[in-house]
């Protein structure tokens, strides 16, 4: 179905697939490759000819790179905004788009989300951007109908920022990576390794492109086999897709962890430009005739069977049949993950949910950038034709991404059908995705066709006893499972006929509704910005020496963004650093704020003048052992802060919040084994916190403890291989190394000036 191969391959004419052992040159030889042609197919890739283009260091070993166009979300464009006025923005010196899909319900958490969208109105109207509305589009559906370019490069802060199906390099990262585009800084990165996916098949009737996304994503993610690399699509079988079924596999590259995705392009491609009113933006993109590859993950379209991620991650893959033949042996492993996740906090079963051998779901979801697609509807709509989702406890809600997808199912029949079988049709809008709607019952069973089923991503709340389940699935089968009023049901059971349905794209639902401004500002407009909408509080430079209360300990084998700040609950306060910040680890480690506080206390002390030791008695027996090690003098350079300890942070969201709350709580690191994506160790990076990485085995350290640096200024400044770390508990010590890995000259000074915004007011 899936296989991998890590050696390197050849791509002969876009379909031959040549391993690159000792034997390829004179395979290629055969087929007419020169010697020059073999030295230059590295360059022959679509990506290195994107990344090319938009690199301005010459040197394509270190990138520097300038997009073309900026994307955010109402969670995420206030405190960009924020950042860059604090930095001294004049202007959006590039297309910058902003949309509200995510803080699209207007009052949550006791505050006023419209007030950011006024902020965000306001703001584009200043320094001239694009606001889109509530509930007109979710924020990638709209980039996709109205931003995409073939060739072209976007930035978004948001993770799930891929367009590669229609021929642009999109990255997701956090806001801090925008802001210096907007600033006109580079987001700077080595040269990653581009990876074939190479596609041959045709898709079986029933299967569509969550099924195909979450097998690929079950082969690789385990092992990092795209980790923070390309993924480019290629084969004979990419033809045998529709712009809809690519597009939707291409968002889900996010959950694999790679950097970016490209697909080469085609007349299907063009004929979506077309659609759009945008043929100009389209060019035809392909491998060079002799392409090389770091590494292939070959993919049979035509063996894939409609899969089921089961909880708590979108790599949990398994065949829906499979899941049906083993159901309680399968439902018993999911329970172990949860008791990894959770311990003993909770009682959690789906035990419940195994009813005369067949799983009963309780909830099914078709929504936002990977659900909500006009293909997705229509096809949903054929399955449920006819049919009734009962009026048990099993609901089926609809979202399409936008309103263009959205006012063509209405004209096509499609929201009839789903109407009419009890299930209902909304807006446009991100919260299902991200635990701000359609929030399951307690210990509910959700199937969504939606991006991700982390632990908590469904909106419960641990902390409270409240826990629900999410299963990620294909649209079809998730209306094969309604027709079935709620008992879990593959799409390939489906006996009817899916219709061939024409897209018109009605461009005046836009041009009616959302702001432009065609790229030039208004600087005599004031920003609104309302009560909960705050600036970001000062932050210390990195002194040159440190003591970090070890104050959180997670041994998960991964640790999301949403465990390390929860989504749904917290969305009323991503405009106000310190409100948000009470939430941090609030689902993971509840004690975290209080103690993390408390170690704030003294650092706040010490920049006021005042004795540390009174705000934090606790220190006075820790800093006799620090003179024991360094002597007075290290305490006339002192900073105080905590640390936390997980082995693989940040996987998920590109949200900065999940490093900036850490910091604003007074973190002035994070220690891991490895960082689970590139774009969570920017965000520590840009907040001016230390990525350290210890190696894996007992750590020298446990939380409660302290870890003393001395010298954290200098080894920095001086680009120090190893960190010396002393650990100190009660009196005694042990002296143990860190490493910060590959940091640019820019990265280095952000941490020295204590954050991005510190360092962009130094300059």
């Amino acid at each position: 179905m899936v296989s991998t191969n890590a050696k390197g391959c050849y791509l002969v004419n876009g379909s031959t697939l040549i391993e690159d052992t000792e034997n390829a040159r004179g395979e290629l030889s055969g087929l007419g490759i020169s010697e020059s042609g073999i030295a230059a197919a590295k360059e022959n890739t679509i990506a290195y000819g994107i990344l090319k283009a938009h690199n301005t260091s010459g040197n394509m070993d270190k990138l520097c790179i300038r997009f073309d166009k900026l994307t955010s979300h109402d969670i995420t464009y206030v405190g960009i905004i924020q950042t860059a006025r604090a930095s001294g923005l004049e202007k959006f010196p590039i297309p910058y788009v902003l949309t509200n899909c995510h803080n699209s319900l207007c009052a949550v958490g006791g505050t006023i989300n419209e007030d950011d969208h006024m902020f965000g109105l306001t703001a584009a109207q200043k320094y001239g951007g694009v606001y889109v509305p509530p509930h007109q589009a979710v924020i990638h559906q709209f980039a996709r109908e109205m931003m995409a370019v073939a060739g072209g490069m976007i930035l978004g802060s948001d993770s799930h920022t891929r367009y590669g199906a229609l021929g642009t390099m999109a990255v997701g990262e956090g806001g801090p990576e925008l802001v210096k585009q907007l600033l006109g800084q580079t987001y700077d990165v080595d040269m990653p390794e581009v990876v074939a996916i190479y596609l041959e098949g045709e898709p079986v009737k029933g299967v569509g492109p969550q099924d195909v996304a979450l097998a690929i994503i079950g082969k690789v993610f385990g092992d990092g086999f795209v980790k923070n690399k390309v993924m480019e699509f290629v084969g004979p079988g990419v033809k045998k897709l529709s712009a809809d079924f690519r597009i939707g596999i291409d968002v889900m590259t996010t959950e694999t962890t790679c950097l970016s995705s490209i697909w080469e392009t085609d007349n299907e491609i063009k004929n979506f430009y077309e659609i759009h009113g945008r043929s100009a933006d389209y060019r035809e993109l392909k491998p060079g005739k002799v392409a090389y590859y770091d590494g292939l993950v070959k993919v049979d379209l035509s063996s894939i069977r409609p899969m089921i991620a089961m909880p708590f991650h979108p790599s949990n893959a398994f065949e829906i049949d499979e899941v049906n033949r083993n159901a309680a042996d399968i439902l018993a492993d999911v329970e172990k993950r949860a008791k990894v996740s959770f311990g003993d906090k909770i009682e959690y079963s789906l035990r419940d949910k195994l009813v005369d051998g067949k799983i009963m779901v309780d909830q099914g979801i078709i929504a936002g950038c990977a659900g909500g697609g006009f293909e997705n509807i229509c096809a949903a709509a054929d399955i449920l034709k006819g049919r009734f989702i009962g009026n048990d406890r099993f609901t089926l809600s609809v979202y399409p991404a936008s309103t263009p997808v959205f006012m063509e199912v209405v004209k096509n029949g499609a929201a009839a059908a789903i109407l009419e079988s009890g299930a209902i049709l909304k807006t446009a809008f991100c919260g299902p995705c991200f635990g701000a709607g359609d929030t399951p019952a307690n210990n509910a069973f959700s199937i969504r066709h939606s991006t991700r089923n982390f632990p908590n991503r469904e909106g419960s709340k641990v902390q409270n006893g409240q826990i629900a389940s999410v299963a990620l699935m294909d649209a079809r089968s998730i209306a094969a499972t309604a027709a079935n009023k709620g008992v879990l049901t593959p799409a390939t059971e489906f006996d009817g006929e899916f219709e061939k349905y024409r897209y018109h794209f009605d461009a005046e639902i836009y041009k009616n509704r959302v702001f432009d401004s065609k790229g030039k500002g208004d600087p005599s407009v004031e920003l609104q910005l309302g009560p909960n909408i705050k600036d970001w509080p000062k932050m210390s430079a990195l002194p040159e020496n440190l003591l970090l209360k070890v104050v959180s300990e997670i041994h998960d084998p991964v640790t999301t963004t949403d465990e390390l700040i929860p989504s749904g609950e917290t969305s009323s306060y991503r405009s106000n650093p310190l409100g948000l910040a009470e939430f941090t680890l609030s689902r993971k480690d509840p004690a975290y704020v209080g103690l993390a506080k408390e170690v704030r206390a003294a650092q706040d002390a010490l920049v006021e003048g005042s004795d540390p030791v009174k705000a934090f008695p606790e220190l006075s027996g820790v800093l006799d052992t620090v003179k024991k090690i360094a002597g007075d003098g290290a305490l006339q350079d002192i900073g105080y802060g905590s640390t936390i300890f997980a082995v693989k942070p940040g996987d998920g969201s590109a949200r900065e919040q999940a490093a900036s709350c850490q910091k604003v709580l007074g973190g002035w690191a994070n220690i891991a084994n490895e960082y689970a994506t590139k774009r969570y160790r920017s965000n520590l990076i840009n907040w001016g916190m230390l990525p350290f990485i210890i190696d894996e085995g007992e750590l020298p350290f446990k939380k409660g403890e302290y870890v003393f640096l001395p010298g954290i200024r200098s080894a920095v400044s001086e680009k120090s291989d190893e960190i010396k770390a002393v650990a100190i508990s009660g009196g005694s010590t042990r002296e143990f190394a860190l490493r910060l890995g590959n940091l640019t000259d820019d990265e280095r000074q952000i941490i020295l000036d204590g954050c991005l915004i510190n360092y962009n007011r130094v300059k």
